[in-house]
């Protein structure tokens, strides 16, 4: 009540007031409040041009003869929408990228500008070519020690340790201030900040020796990596006849590869009457495009070459007493690897024997197709020349051929299911005697291998958990595991072979969820742009599942395929839509299938990735996959075994690890293939510590030659069994 009776006393003395009053009062509040804003913006302004003049500074810093810094390297520029680097400035001209300086005052969503994948740095199309030479430089060959690469940080850093966001000399915060203060260099190597004002006492006291960081044993060190100065003899004509042979050589390939698909087709219409898959391309498209290539395949390592890759389907296992480790199979030739070896731009040469370096591939088409940034982001923590992006012109051959005198080094996967199985068939083609482990950073939709070796179920967690440098971390103590591999051979009435072999790691499906990841297939080919994320891609897959709830397609799937596990034929349940056949305990996201828990089927074995046998469970339409999904359902077991038989009457959906195709009538025979030794993250308990310590031990071991190569992996085997 007293504050009621105040304001009505405020409120008729300002009633009294002259309307000349008021008009002074409202006058010197619009007045304050526009000096306030106006010191706030001029205090910004101040900031910014603050900024920029210590990036003028360190810009001719940097270019000053008398610098320390000896090492130069220029930027790998690719096209860019101007809209996705709205806060960043041009490296050359220091101004702002959006809008641009060249396009005028309006600017279109389509303009592009020039990024570098390293370092992240951007400039405009035409300051692009005035750039200094100041990008990561990934050769370093003839230097002693690897130097500091200091540079401006043009884009914030989300992959940077905790310890690094202080200044690596005075240890004072490097957060940029209110008023600008003191500049900050970054190493492109280590990740390190220092202030430009220490830089100078640093350099005097440490020499600008870099150590390549916390993750040093996974960089690939540019002191052993050479540049490979491509000369030509014969000049500028010389440089013409070997252009003119390149292209009459794809042509002749491509007429080849042509010539034998139509020939492959005729004969396979001979034997069975039909063209037998209709359909066969990947969820993950890029993925299954190149492994059904095998003819005129364009592979590029910092280069491009042409090679026939074939399968080679003999066991790993039997090429245990071959030497040395790095060894390739006979299914590439002589010529095909001379090929390659003439378009590297890149050598590793006189690697230490300690060395465990990380080859990385990524397929930026799998799940939210986030394969740019990641590209990007890996190449700012480890060397470029470590990291390949995956292509239906480039595999993971380009990569391993790299790879191929390394000793030991470990393999990680940017990618869903498919392309965890692409760069297996690779590795399982270069027949190393003890084949480099894998690891997975999820990145595509189901990510079901990732979730049981316990790298999670997507980029999500992967970020919630600490970005890509816990999963350096992660890797570099990771323990060894052993995944079983399977055959599937695709046979005709006769038994005779229809096309090459498929392999799986995962599961394989006939029937309803096939249907499913077939129209999802379906639509990724037609609206790619709808699955720009993991959560939509899932919401995709239950709306293409509930079209299948009323729709009862498969109720005659009992008559239309025939179940054989150990040459002893399994009944079908008459309520049953689709069957699956399961090698690992995650289908479709995260459900177990199986369900090792469950004490009700008494006269089966638990499951297990590397037992060397398969579980095969019923599927009682769309609905009960849903049901599945949820946890309110359990899939029927069938039987367990390790050949087996399944023979399609009718046309049928089938999937293999999520990528689906149209099956014509045929018998397709799963079979044990080999097996694969994969990353598993440590877990928290002693267990997980100790399978890591192992693993280093016996690399160590085979290092000091107190082991050999075969040993080594007898060892990892039995190790990893006994230890799961």
């Amino acid at each position: 009540m007293d504050y009621d009776g105040e304001f009505e006393i405020l409120l008729p003395s300002w009633n009294n007031k002259n309307p000349a009053d008021r008009l002074f009062i409202i006058s010197c509040f619009v007045a304050a409040l526009v000096g306030i804003l106006t010191i706030v913006y001029t205090a910004f302004q101040w900031r910014r041009n603050i900024n920029l003049s210590w990036m003028r500074a360190i810009r001719r810093s940097k270019i000053n003869p008398k610098t320390r810094h000896k090492v130069k390297a220029p930027h790998t520029w690719s096209m860019e929408s101007v809209s996705r680097v709205k806060n960043l400035n041009c490296c050359v001209c220091l101004k702002l990228m959006y809008p641009s300086q060249t396009l005028g005052p309006t600017v279109s969503a389509d303009s592009f500008i020039h990024r570098c994948v390293t370092c992240g740095a951007a400039a405009h199309l035409n300051c692009s070519s005035k750039a200094h030479k100041d990008c990561k430089c990934v050769s370093m060959i003839g230097f002693k020690h690897v130097m500091h690469q200091w540079a401006v940080r043009w884009t914030e850093v989300v992959d940077q340790p905790e310890e690094t966001s202080f200044c690596s000399y005075c240890e004072e915060p490097c957060s940029p201030s209110f008023l600008g203060g003191s500049p900050i260099w970054s190493c492109l190597w280590c990740q390190r900040l220092v202030h430009v004002d220490c830089h100078n006492s640093m350099s005097n006291e440490t020499g600008d020796i870099c150590d390549l960081g916390p993750y040093k044993r996974l960089v690939l060190s540019p002191l052993y990596v050479r540049e490979l100065q491509r000369t030509s003899s014969g000049g500028f004509l010389s440089s013409i006849t070997h252009g003119a042979n390149e292209i009459a050589s794809s042509v002749r390939a491509t007429i080849r590869s042509q010539s034998k698909k139509y020939k492959h087709e005729n004969e396979t219409s001979a034997d069975t009457g039909n063209n037998g898959c209709t359909v066969d391309m990947s969820t993950e498209s890029t993925a299954d495009t190149h492994q059904n290539v095998t003819h005129a395949m364009e592979e590029n390592c910092n280069g491009s070459s042409d090679a026939d890759v074939q399968h080679n389907d003999d066991d790993v296992d039997k090429k245990l007493d071959s030497k040395p480790s790095f060894k390739r199979s006979s299914s590439i030739s002589k010529k095909e690897s001379q090929v390659l070896r003439q378009k590297q731009k890149y050598e590793l040469i006189d690697l230490p024997p300690d060395a465990r370096p990380l080859l990385v591939f990524i397929n930026k088409k799998s799940g939210a197709q986030r394969g740019d940034s990641l590209r990007q982001r890996m190449n700012m923590l480890l060397n470029p020349v470590q990291v390949f992006e995956l292509s239906s012109t480039e595999g993971p051959e380009v990569g391993l051929y790299l790879f191929r005198k390394v000793s030991h080094f470990r393999v990680l996967v940017c990618g869903g299911d498919g392309t965890v199985g692409w760069v297996l068939n690779a590795i399982d083609k270069q027949n190393f005697v003890s084949p480099p482990p894998v690891a997975i950073l999820p990145a595509g939709t189901g990510n079901d291998l990732a979730r049981v070796l316990s790298w999670g179920g997507g980029l999500g967690s992967v970020e919630r958990q600490g970005g890509l440098c816990t999963v350096l971390h992660h890797i570099e103590h990771a323990a060894v595991t052993i995944l079983d591999r399977w055959k599937v051979a695709l046979l005709n009435q006769q038994g005779k072979q229809l096309q090459p072999a498929k392999f799986m790691n995962n599961y394989l499906g006939i029937g309803c969820d096939a249907k499913v990841a077939l129209d999802i297939h379906n639509l990724r080919e037609e609206n790619p742009d709808k699955f720009y994320n993991q959560f939509m891609n899932k919401v995709l897959y239950a709306r293409e599942g509930a079209k299948g709830i009323m729709d009862r397609t498969f109720e005659d799937f009992f008559w239309q395929v025939r179940l054989e596990v150990d040459g002893v034929e399994i009944e079908v349940p008459e309520d049953a839509e689709g069957v699956l056949v399961a090698n690992i305990g995650s289908y479709m996201g995260g459900v177990d299938l199986w369900q090792n828990e469950d004490e009700n089927y008494d006269n089966f074995d638990p499951q297990s990735m590397h037992d060397k046998i398969l579980e095969v469970v019923g599927i009682s339409g769309t609905w009960h996959l849903g049901k599945l999904q949820v946890g309110l359902s359990r899939a029927r077991r069938l039987a367990q075994g390790q050949l087996i038989k399944i023979q399609l009457f009718a046309p049928l959906p089938v999937q293999i690890d999520g990528e689906p195709w149209s099956q014509e009538p045929c018998t397709l025979a799963i079979s044990h293939h080999g097996q694969a030794f994969m990353l598993k993250r440590a877990a928290e308990e002693p267990l997980g510590h100790a399978a890591a310590i192992i693993t280093d031990v016996l690399e160590n071991a085979e290092t000091n030659n107190v082991i050999n190569a075969s040993q080594k992996r007898a060892l990892l085997q039995e190790m990893a069994l006994k230890l799961s």
